[in-house]
């Protein structure tokens, strides 16, 4: 391929659609679902950019990558570069061109979204971020020289990795502290193979290392050390938390303490993290359900649906949610799949009550549900109709309805203060400081469940407040 075509050739370009495995087949698998961009298809994407003197898209991205820059690396074939590019403000490409909301971000600004589809900038992304990959040439980016300062990151998930990520690269040295016995967070327990494959997170998490990121696992913070412990024994001069948001919320109706019954944290941790779906290869099995009920319309609904309709016994899948499909804050990309691979909704249905027999769930009693005038959210309430409920025949019910914080670490600091929910209160929101003095927080801890590339935007801003906190006289111990 040679030469730039023209403006009008641009926008008349259809934009490029990957491959995916097929349904009946995937459906049976963890194998990722969608195979990515070739070299060609890439190029052929790529040069739809109009390449915008005020390029919204970046506006529109959380950490910042310079769109329009590494796009025309791909357009010209400069796939190296493109990486590059890319890894000067994303540590995790390979991660977030697979699981970030693109449309609702930068590929919302993108302005040839205003006449036809705007350009794949996510499958761009992790094009450029697996090409490095595989062939053998991730080398990290130009690391300042050392600074003598030292920052604990307390989590691993998008936020720490990201802030880790941007430290070390700043110079410092940068240790990360993680409660499980693996790294990567919600990358690794909660979002499932098929959609980010584990080698994926492990590769991103070895490039942190090449920086110069340590990483200790198996170490509960708020137990084994305290905050202030961290920094007057350990001589930490700052540090972030980024531990999200994992204790699950349930419905609170009757039957709930059925067996059978899992939050989807522990159902996709179960799975994910300790590899369920490969019994007796790992000795960590699930109970062989047949009928599973899902309760919820996000996303983590869909990988719970859709990871539980790959599990060796199941037989059917049905996801039970209180409003409409145009209501669904899931993406809808993972809906399309989801109902692809077999996955039955039932819409406008909500669970009043979990039957069961012999402390076995054995079924979900919904009540039918209209909708009313919008609440806070901007979309429109349910309202239950009367006299009319239904019993659906399930032995599992998965509920899927977002998860609060841990107080684990603010119960060990009394001067970091939370609120009624238990969220990390900043005292600075532009830098992600908190009211105690050297410590910064970030993502879920602080917001509640939001996305991944949220999280890496938080862990980003984090960051460069605590360089500045770090390189100014109040920074040194």
């Amino acid at each position: 391929m040679t030469g730039s075509p023209k403006k009008s050739d641009r926008l008349q370009q259809p934009r490029q659609k990957d491959c995916e495995l097929n349904p009946d087949t995937r459906k049976h698998n963890f194998q990722e679902v969608s195979l990515g961009y070739t070299p060609e298809m890439a190029r052929l994407e790529a040069h739809r950019c109009l390449q915008c003197k005020k390029p919204k898209c970046v506006m529109g991205c959380p950490v910042h990558v310079r769109i329009p820059e590494f796009v025309q690396h791909i357009a010209d074939g400069e796939f190296l570069e493109a990486a590059r590019v890319i890894k000067e403000t994303n540590s995790l490409p390979a991660v977030t061109g697979r699981v970030c909301p693109q449309e609702d971000q930068c590929e919302k600004h993108c302005v040839i979204g205003l006449k036809s589809e705007p350009i794949a900038i996510g499958k761009l992304e992790r094009f450029a971020a697996d090409y490095e990959r595989t062939h053998g040439k991730g080398e990290p980016v130009e690391v300042a020289p050392p600074t003598g300062k030292k920052v604990a990151i307390i989590g691993s998930g998008p936020a720490g990795l990201s802030a880790a990520g941007d430290l070390a690269k700043l110079g410092h040295e940068v240790v990360i502290f993680e409660a499980l016995h693996q790294a990567g967070g919600v990358l690794f327990y909660g979002i499932p193979e098929f959609r980010l494959p584990k080698p994926i997170v492990e590769s991103e998490l070895d490039y942190l290392k090449r920086l110069g990121v340590e990483i200790k696992v198996n170490y509960v913070i708020g137990q084994i050390k305290s905050l202030d412990e961290l920094m007057q024994e350990d001589g930490f001069d700052a540090v972030f938390i980024g531990t999200g948001a994992g204790l699950p919320y349930f419905l609170g109706i009757p039957g709930e303490n059925y067996n059978g019954v899992y939050s989807a944290n522990e159902f996709l941790t179960r799975v994910n993290l300790m590899h369920a779906w490969d019994f007796p290869h790992f000795d960590t099995p699930i109970h062989p359900h047949k009928t599973l009920a899902v309760i919820g319309g996000g996303n983590t609904a869909m990988d719970a649906a859709r990871t539980a309709m790959r599990l060796p016994h199941t037989e059917r899948v049905i996801l039970i949610y209180r409003r409409g499909r145009d209501e669904m804050p899931a993406r809808q990309e993972e809906v399309l799949h989801a109902e692809a691979e077999g996955i039955e909704f039932r819409f406008l249905s909500s669970p009043k009550e979990i039957t069961g027999e012999n402390g076995w769930v054995n079924g979900v009693v919904c009540q039918p549900m209209e909708l009313g005038e919008a609440d806070a959210s901007g979309r429109r309430r349910p309202v239950a109709v009367e006299g009319s409920e239904t019993r659906i025949p399930v032995d599992a019910v998965i509920i899927a309805l977002g998860s609060g914080v841990n107080p684990l670490i603010a119960k060990s600091a009394d001067d970091l203060k939370t609120d009624s929910k238990g969220h990390i209160e900043l005292a600075d929101p532009e830098i992600n400081l908190t009211q105690k003095r050297g410590v910064f927080a970030g993502g879920d801890i602080v917001t509640g469940a939001a996305t991944v590339i949220s999280a890496m935007g938080a862990g980003k801003r984090a960051a460069l407040g605590i360089h500045d906190y770090l390189m100014r006289s109040e920074g040194t111990r």
